[in-house]
């Protein structure tokens, strides 16, 4: 690598060769070692955000209201329609998974990036012609009695070209977002704190003008003109994307990162035998490796089996018997693949999280439908806009988190972090528990409302008696979802960020799989006791039970998740801190 020798020195002007360059094993659109001052930080941040504002204005003023055009155009049932939802959100959230893969082992992630915004920009091309040329329509007629087939099929195949597109979009884009701060640079490291703070700001920005102003129009003007806005967007933050690469700090793909987690574990098994050394001291580790793709990372007593991976053997004295990684692997690896498998019940025990975040995009939304909307008396509120008091909820709690909890709590505690990622999660789990206890209560009394009048119904409540749900579950949002993002970036080898973000979505994704299977067992499972709790409508439902069953799951995780998150063993990295301490532990 170019000026790989360079130390860290006094230059003419004072400054030191480390304030000067970035010897993070990032590079430059040219293939250099980046200059500090000229790239990274906020300077490309700033149009990093700017993809993702569009992306999800783009995402949220789709399916936030998808279940209510499945239920008007596409004419699906209530359960239908919202198994639907959670099918194709379930597939956009878990696709990161390969994207993160692509991006992490082969294509970068910056042409990730690219890559897919041009995928989902298709998606958004073929969503507008299945709403504005006329053999692609719904219909001829403004109100459809049974949508052409043609557009049905047009328009599903759209949506999952979206979720294709997401799939490399988001787990690419937000890593490479924070690939652009400096972990051992101090003022950068603290930045990049706040870097997923302020990243869900601009969601959220994206967030709340999908959800009103989009769906406004949709609601108002139609949807084709609401996908037109959508792509013309899309398309003009795809160039300034691009025109952003002078700025930006590149990674290089480093192959399949599930090689040297394969190498580890058959190198653990082949040296079973072995019996531990009295000093980890004694454990193998290559201080001449490439640590191109990754920090060296010290070693921990947790899981020891592992350590067997790099227990050196009578047999392997010589160089040529180490450099077979099947046999011996450094602790670096062995510490890494112990961070893969640390991450699995944290991964298992944020479901349930998820599958209450699931509702506030299907029920929540239906609920909307059935309640008084009107503002004024000429106008009435979409009802996919009441959605926009989650982004509320969600920029208040981080705003309150980020600029005076944390510095409050760094002073009380002394800790640069504040409090631990892990506790910042388990904040937003308990919201959740709130969210569907009181969601339970406003159904439970529109549900009165309706045996008190079937014939008016729920239409004398106001809508915003789901303020309440939707502002907690943003609030909650706000701590476990940002937590999420900062633990699964952060706590994965340096080799897997992408996939490290993708796993944080695949919670959502799982959990959206797991909501329709749960709304298909209780279903089945109320259907035999005389009434299903999930009827073809919201009256003939009875979602405040559904609501009570999901609150009663989610405390009952939460005990669970504390028990894990209390035994959680840190990532522990050596740093390179031109003097000071080498070592430090990022997230605790």
């Amino acid at each position: 690598m170019e000026m790989k020798h360079m130390r860290k020195h006094d230059g003419a002007d004072g400054t030191t060769d480390k304030e000067k360059w970035v010897y993070d094993s990032s590079l430059d659109h040219r293939g250099r070692i980046p200059l500090r001052a000229s790239t990274g930080a906020w300077k490309a941040s700033f149009f990093i955000i700017g993809i993702e504002f569009s992306e999800r204005l783009s995402y949220f003023g789709i399916a936030t209201s998808l279940i209510i055009y499945l239920t008007k155009v596409i004419q699906q049932d209530l359960k239908t329609a919202a198994k639907s939802v959670n099918y194709w959100a379930g597939v956009t959230t878990m696709m990161p998974l390969l994207g993160g893969f692509l991006a992490d082992a082969y294509l970068g992630r910056f042409s990730a990036v690219l890559a897919s915004s041009i995928i989902y920009l298709m998606g958004l091309l073929l969503l507008t012609m299945s709403r504005v040329v006329p053999g692609l329509k719904p219909c001829d007629s403004t109100i459809c009695q049974a949508p052409r087939k043609i557009h049905e099929s047009i328009f599903f195949v759209a949506m999952y070209l979206i979720s294709i597109g997401t799939g490399g979009h988001k787990p690419s884009l937000e890593s490479f977002g924070a690939d652009q701060f400096d972990d051992d640079h101090p003022q950068e490291r603290r930045k990049k704190m706040s870097f997923f703070n302020w990243w869900n700001l601009g969601l959220c920005g994206g967030l709340v003008l999908g959800v009103t102003v989009i769906v406004y129009i949709q609601d108002r003007i139609g949807w084709a003109a609401a996908d037109i806005i959508l792509t013309a967007v899309m398309a003009l933050t795809i160039l300034i994307y691009f025109l952003g690469r002078p700025v930006y700090r590149f990674r290089k793909p480093s192959g399949s990162p599930f090689t040297p987690l394969m190498q580890v574990l058959v190198a653990a098994i082949s040296n079973r035998n072995r019996p531990h050394p009295s000093n980890p001291n004694q454990l193998y580790e290559d201080p001449k490796s490439d640590s191109a793709h990754g920090r060296p990372l010290l070693h921990t007593d947790r899981l020891k089996f592992f350590d067997k991976a790099a227990i050196i053997g009578e047999g392997q004295s010589s160089l040529t018997e180490r450099q077979n990684p099947w046999r011996l692997a450094t602790v670096t690896k062995v510490e890494e693949m112990k961070l893969v498998v640390s991450v699995i019940p944290i991964w298992i025990t944020t479901l349930p999280f998820g599958v209450c975040v699931a509702q506030a995009a299907t029920f929540f939304i239906k609920q909307g439908t059935t309640l008084d909307r009107r503002i004024t008396d000429t106008f009435e509120l979409p009802p996919a806009s009441i959605y926009a008091l989650a982004a509320v909820g969600m920029i208040i709690s981080v705003v309150i988190y980020d600029r005076g909890l944390v510095p409050l709590l760094r002073r009380v505690r002394n800790n640069e972090r504040g409090i631990t990622i892990l506790q910042r999660i388990g904040l937003g789990m308990i919201f959740s528990v709130a969210t569907m206890v009181v969601a339970a209560l406003v159904e439970g009394k529109r549900l009165a409302a309706v045996a008190r009048d079937p014939v008016k119904g729920s239409s004398s409540m106001s809508v915003f008696w789901l303020a309440p749900q939707f502002l907690i579950i943003g609030m909650g949002d706000g701590f476990a979802l940002v937590g999420l993002q900062e633990y699964f970036y952060d706590q994965v080898p340096d080799s897997m960020r992408s996939l490290g973000i993708a796993l944080y979505l695949s919670v959502l994704g799982a959990a959206s799989f797991i909501s329709s299977l749960l709304i298909t067992v209780v279903d089945r499972a109320t259907e035999r006791g005389g009434k299903s709790w999930i009827g073809k409508d919201l009256n003939s439902s009875r979602l405040d039970c559904f609501y009570w069953l999901l609150a009663g799951i989610t405390a009952a995780n939460i005990a669970v998740y504390a028990f894990i998150a209390s035994r959680y063993s840190y990532k522990n990295v050596v740093r390179d801190t031109s003097g000071g301490d080498a070592a430090a532990n990022c997230a605790a």
